[in-house]
């Protein structure tokens, strides 16, 4: 394996891997390419996501696999989405987003509710999809509510 892949211990008694640290330095890389609109941005950013895919397959292999699934909740995007938002149409725009964030968790909850409960009785592709469905449903009541209430 490549060096930086090496396994290395971080208190779990398990095995992890070392990209887990290059997080920060990930967001910065993905926060500093967000500014061009250069192919080169957009490379650094198709590496960034590879090596996050990579991560996720290397920690779902391990005892602690579900450690794989706080990678894709790590706020990265959401990081870039607010400095952005900021930068574009201030602060107070800024925190209608952030409010809207905490809003859209209900979305997530009621993917990951339907996901559990139809594993029960569902194959996996069915499961997802359906999962999914759910998600976009809640997602678009979630639109509809916030525009009618907030943005009069």
């Amino acid at each position: 394996m490549l060096g930086w892949l090496s396994p290395c211990r971080i208190g779990f008694g398990d095995t992890a891997v070392a990209p887990v640290f290059f997080l920060p330095f990930l967001l910065h890389l993905m926060i500093l390419s967000s500014h061009g609109k250069s192919a080169m941005s957009l490379l650094i950013k198709a590496i960034i996501g590879a090596v996050i895919v990579m991560l996720i397959g290397i920690l779902a292999k391990t005892r602690h696999y579900y450690i794989a699934w706080l990678i894709p909740l790590f706020p990265t995007f959401a990081l870039i989405a607010h400095y952005i938002v900021v930068t574009e149409r201030g602060t107070e725009a800024l925190r209608a987003t952030i409010l809207f964030g905490i809003w859209s968790i209900i979305p997530y909850l009621i993917y990951l509710i339907s996901l559990y409960y139809f594993t029960a009785s569902m194959k996996l592709p069915l499961v997802l999809l359906s999962a999914v469905v759910c998600w976009s449903a809640s997602a678009f009541v979630l639109i509809k509510v916030w525009a009618h209430f907030y943005n009069q």
